[in-house]
């Protein structure tokens, strides 16, 4: 990473309560072609079980870790002493969190919001989107609208063409999240079905924002955390069943 940071864009996507065997499932079936073709997704643990939780480790560079023994070193890492993760592939800065210390290497750091954390309308809604030198949310981009991605690709895009210096931009997708159930015509609930067809949608409009992202351009797609639809009895997140912990990443570099 100390030869991305300075040289490349950054983008993250998180794709919000994106399950990994749904992602899989989905791509096996050939129903995420545009995910496919720059792709394999890699299994991994999210470092928080619900959204807030999850963005405040990821953004203080803790992306979800591989499902294999580790340690794993990371991608970025505050400085601090002690650390089993920093290894000299890691990009380190002397910060609080990623975007300050990226902002602090020249480059301008923006979030499209998704999910109500990130909406600004409230003192809570207000902490992720407040570590970025700007920040978007509308209710265009939140989880009732069914184009969500759509209104929120059209506001990367006019962030992209108005930023000259490297830019970390974060994008929170929210069609994953519930209510979903509006991507299968018919449904009448949330179930693996709609969610799966919410990926479908993303996937099939996602392909727009990578190909407007500026070149060279490293970007991380990976979930928060997924969800139950009754596994065990559980419904929802910000509980510690394995679909809610695992999770789909991966990383490549647009050249």
């Amino acid at each position: 990473m100390n030869e991305v940071v300075g040289t490349h864009d950054i983008v993250l996507v998180t794709l919000d309560t994106l399950r990994y065997d749904v992602a899989v499932h989905s791509a096996e079936a050939g129903r995420t072609p545009e995910f496919s073709s720059r792709f394999t997704w890699e299994e991994r643990h999210a470092p928080g079980n619900f959204t807030f939780s999850s963005h405040l480790a990821m953004l203080a560079g803790f992306l979800p870790t591989p499902a294999v023994p580790g340690p794993h070193p990371r991608l970025f890492a505050s400085a601090f002493p002690g650390s089993e993760t920093t290894s000299p592939s890691t990009w380190t800065y002397d910060a609080p969190d990623l975007p300050a210390g990226l902002a602090q290497a020249g480059y301008h750091t923006a979030c499209i919001g998704g999910v109500g954390f990130f909406n600004r309308q409230t003192a809570l809604g207000a902490v992720l989107p407040g570590m970025f030198a700007e920040a978007h949310w509308e209710p265009e981009f939140g989880v009732t609208c069914p184009d969500s991605l759509d209104h929120q690709t059209d506001r990367a895009v006019e962030v992209l063409g108005r930023t000259e210096q490297r830019l970390f931009l974060l994008l929170n997708v929210s069609a994953l999240h519930q209510p979903n159930h509006h991507y299968l015509p018919g449904a009448s609930g949330d179930t693996l079905e709609t969610h799966a067809a919410a990926l479908e949608y993303v996937d099939s409009r996602i392909g727009r924002l990578f190909a407007a992202l500026r070149r060279p351009t490293f970007v991380i797609v990976c979930s928060d955390h997924g969800t139950a639809y009754g596994e065990d009895g559980h419904t929802g997140h910000r509980l510690g069943h394995r679909v809610v912990w695992t999770v789909p990443y991966a990383e490549f570099v647009i050249e």
